[in-house]
């Protein structure tokens, strides 16, 4: 049975009745409809029955309402919710097809959303979580399984990138999500949707997406070099734009924490149910645009050479390339992830 426009009468009486109800495509965790209301063409969302319903709608309505500070938006405009149905109306924006150029303004946009969040946002939404100890543990098992040779002080490096993660300093509004499709490339610019696992943290592990991969993404997608630099650059210069500050932070240890995140290699309804790196070692699957052992390989090589400079990731670096050849020699038939943007 086709589910029932959540439009109750709250919302009537605040923006009108609407028409024209259509449903769109959305995740298991939420149903989108789109409908015309006397003020406009909306969005209506609702967070679907289930664990953590609630919280998620809470978080997206947080994370919303944060980033409506920002001008020019990169959002849409939050036009009324209700609480008990956990229905949020969004303005309904123009989405196009992304230029070949996307990332620069996408990473452009997503520094000024991750500055919309100020010191005294503090506890408005979670902290985000980095790797853990049981990350790094299984990350070595892994090597050892490969029979990859672990320098000897790659664990300690290891454990030194979590407590680095866990005591940066950055409260950005991150997106928690920030993938092709969560972002319309509209004729004003970037805006982002869904939300639902917005949190604060470091906006470094969410500009490291485009380096390692969209780690929390189906569609992974490699910029080329030089694209991937204009983007960075785009990055730096509109957070310094937004705060009066320069970024700060260490994208290589960002991108480490991602390689060694199991859960990064799984869909959302997967994680924290197995150790998936145990699990590439025997079967591999697919999930979108690469396979689990795609994922690995690609972000191995990224994490190699991000570490390069870095003194106190020397042996997680040369780790990495022992790895690297490790799973080549193994799985020889691996590619690349694409370099094009799949249609969202």
């Amino acid at each position: 049975m086709t589910p029932k426009l959540p439009f109750g009468d709250g919302l009537r009486e605040q923006l009108g009745p609407p028409g024209g109800a259509r449903r769109l495509s959305s995740s298991p965790r939420s149903r989108v409809w789109q409908v015309e209301l006397p003020g406009g063409p909306a969005v209506v969302k609702q967070h679907v029955e289930g664990p953590g319903a609630d919280e998620r709608h809470a978080r997206e309505i947080a994370a919303l309402r944060l980033a409506a500070r920002v001008d020019p938006p990169v959002v849409p405009r939050l036009l009324g919710t209700d609480q008990a149905e956990r229905v949020l109306v969004l303005e309904r924006l123009e989405h196009r097809a992304p230029a070949d150029d996307w990332v620069v303004g996408y990473a452009a946009a997503l520094a000024r959303l991750h500055a919309a969040a100020q010191p005294e946002d503090t506890g408005v939404l979670p902290v985000w979580s980095g790797p853990t100890p049981d990350d790094v543990a299984a990350f070595l098992d892994l090597a050892r399984q490969l029979d990859a040779d672990i320098p000897a002080g790659a664990p300690a490096e290891l454990d030194g990138l979590l407590g680095r993660l866990a005591e940066a300093p950055g409260r950005a509004l991150l997106h928690g999500d920030p993938c092709p499709g969560n972002d319309l490339h509209t004729p004003s610019g970037v805006r982002f949707v869904d939300f639902e696992q917005a949190a604060l943290g470091d906006g470094l592990v969410e500009l490291a997406y485009l380096r390692i991969g969209f780690p929390t993404c189906w569609c992974v997608t490699v910029p080329t070099p030089q694209l991937l630099d204009l983007a960075e650059t785009a990055y730096d210069d509109a957070w310094y734009a937004a705060t009066g500050t320069p970024r700060t932070g260490h994208l290589a240890d960002a991108c480490t924490g991602w390689l060694i995140r199991g859960d990064a290699l799984v869909q959302r309804a997967y994680r924290g149910t197995a150790d998936h790196l145990a699990r590439l070692r025997r079967k591999d699957w697919n999930w979108g645009t690469v396979t689990a052992r795609q994922r690995l390989l690609h972000r191995l090589g990224v994490v190699e050479a991000i570490t390069a400079d870095r003194a106190d990731l020397a042996g997680v670096r040369q780790l990495c390339a022992e790895l690297r050849h490790r799973v080549q020699s193994r799985w020889p038939a691996l590619r690349p992830p694409p370099g094009q943007r799949p249609a969202t």
